[in-house]
């Protein structure tokens, strides 16, 4: 993969009763490879997400999607297309982004109560291309919660802290976050 190679994300994993949508920045070159999200084996998606929703992190790949859906989450990325030499988010070529048609999915999700970005980079990208054009009654109603980076780059911080800081999600999922809660946006 060359930076001159144009990359295109995947497409969204997103049931109309989504509660929580998750957005990475741009999938990683394993995951691009694979066609799945979160393919990298020491990405820490999946068992944060059995944690957090109960998805079994070992099960086939179709079937952790199905949890994910029934437990309220959705997945996409603030990238479409980019250009980008390997994985490293630090590596997109800065004006070749195209982001996701995320404000009509986010305006079709009627339940949607929080949008979580994995990593401090989604949440950039978010604000810089997205943002903007999110009808101020949405902006109202959903959160915005940056969220510590479940990438092997980001190893820093371990699985037991990824966990903690990703159960910030639990109340939206469970119903218990009250609607019209003004969103945040967490660094």
């Amino acid at each position: 993969m060359s930076v001159d190679d144009l990359l295109t994300g995947l497409p969204p994993v997103v049931a109309p009763d989504c509660r929580v949508l998750v957005l990475g920045s741009m999938p990683g070159a394993a995951s691009l490879q694979a066609a799945r999200y979160y393919a990298h084996p020491r990405n820490r998606f999946w068992p944060v997400m059995a944690a957090l929703a109960d998805v079994p992190a070992n099960a086939p790949y179709e079937a952790r999607l199905v949890a994910l859906q029934r437990a309220g989450i959705g997945l996409w990325d603030v990238i479409g297309e980019c250009r980008r030499a390997g994985s490293l988010d630090s590596a997109i070529v800065r004006g070749s982004e195209r982001p996701n048609a995320l404000v009509p999915l986010v305006a079709s999700l009627g339940q949607l109560r929080a949008i979580a970005f994995n990593g401090a980079t989604a949440a950039s990208l978010f604000r810089r291309h997205v943002e903007p054009a999110v009808p101020e009654r949405l902006r109202e109603h959903v959160a915005r919660v940056a969220l510590p980076s479940t990438s092997p780059a980001h190893a820093a911080m371990g699985l037991e802290a990824l966990r903690e800081a990703w159960a910030t999600l639990a109340p939206w999922l469970s119903g218990s976050a009250h609607d019209g809660a003004r969103p945040r946006t967490q660094a």
